[in-house]
């Protein structure tokens, strides 16, 4: 099908989400069972200052561990309000933020970032200054912030208003619970409203709800091919993509062109799809691409292509760069379960 289209149907038993685009899958959302997914908010009470690291161990409901990096004000056997805040390896504690967020289809509640801003993507100067009133109003004093999301552009005032009331109260009361044991406050969103949420803008030309969707549409066919390491490239060239305990593994291989631009021509379609396959394989933390060989010259070339990919990609990344050995380092942030993981407990 051509156009943006998003399907919910369920995958290993939960209920998933996927963005199709031309036919071609973007995005996946698969709930990962786990009472602790990114997003929940809890109250945590603080175990351990790690001196030397900036960080705390902190108690989760449960009778699970998380780390928070800030330390910041914050004493032992004191409780807190923590967002999970990505997805821990095996065997090592979740990984939390004291910055809460409250998401929205049109709008985004900051407790800890008074003010309101407006998305950059909404240009019209007069549509900008209605949304700042609309936010300053709905904040009706309160010491929060609000962030306008693109989707707002196309919505009526009273949609968003509608959409902001409530994430207002849920802040003013999630905010009133700091005190206590450890509690489970706030369950993140399900694959089904994830999607709502983030795959507003721009607006889907059609919305697939029936079970056996994804076989009809191609996902599971494209899920299948994304549970192997290979990944099939122009012209005979090929990469694996390969998730060790320690890092993240890409390999690149020109395959039978032994032309001159083979390699650089391989390097550049990996590039561009490389965050589109960690995002959908559920793969962060630190990776590490053995590209193709190429002369150094290009490196600056295939630099560019490579920041371009992962600027436009919604996940937190960082470019380390190239290093002594010639291998190109990328810090991505774990914000899903791995899909292999997903797929193996399923079995």
């Amino acid at each position: 099908m051509k156009g943006r289209q998003v399907l919910l149907d369920h995958l290993f038993g939960e209920p998933a989400a996927a963005l199709m685009q031309d036919g071609k899958l973007i995005d996946l959302i698969i709930d990962s069972g786990q009472p602790l997914a990114p997003g929940a908010i809890c109250r945590c009470v603080t175990e351990r200052l790690m001196k030397g690291q900036g960080g705390v161990f902190v108690r989760l409901p449960g009778g699970q561990r998380g780390y928070l990096r800030e330390r910041s004000g914050i004493g032992e056997g004191r409780a807190m309000l923590v967002q999970v805040a990505g997805v821990a390896d095996e065997g090592k504690a979740v990984p939390l933020s004291t910055r809460l967020v409250f998401r929205g289809r049109h709008a985004l509640v900051t407790p800890g970032a008074p003010g309101v801003n407006v998305s950059r993507r909404i240009r019209d100067t007069e549509i900008r200054e209605s949304l700042q009133r609309l936010g300053d109003q709905a904040l009706g004093g309160r010491d929060y912030g609000v962030v306008i999301r693109s989707a707002a552009e196309r919505a009526d005032d009273s949609e968003i208003q509608e959409d902001l009331a409530p994430l207002l109260e849920l802040a003013d009361r999630i905010l009133s619970e700091a005190d206590g044991q450890e509690e489970l406050l706030l369950d993140a969103p399900d694959a089904w409203e994830q999607a709502w949420l983030d795959w507003a803008e721009p607006e889907p030309d059609a919305v697939e709800e029936s079970e056996g969707c994804f076989d009809q549409a191609g996902v599971s066919d494209a899920i299948e091919a994304l549970l192997s390491p290979r990944i099939e490239l122009p012209a005979g060239a090929s990469a694996y993509i390969e998730d060790t305990r320690a890092l993240v593994a890409v390999d690149v291989n020109t395959g039978g062109d032994t032309s001159p631009a083979a390699s650089l021509k391989a390097n550049i379609a990996i590039a561009r799809d490389l965050p589109r396959q960690l995002r959908l394989r559920g793969l962060g933390g630190q990776v590490v691409v053995d590209f193709a060989p190429m002369p150094k010259r290009d490196r600056a070339t295939l630099d560019q292509v490579i920041r371009a990919a992962f600027k436009a990609d919604s996940s937190e990344a960082s470019m380390i760069g190239w290093t002594a050995m010639g291998l190109y380092e990328i810090s991505r942030k774990r914000d899903r379960m791995p899909l292999s993981k997903l797929a193996d407990e399923a079995r």
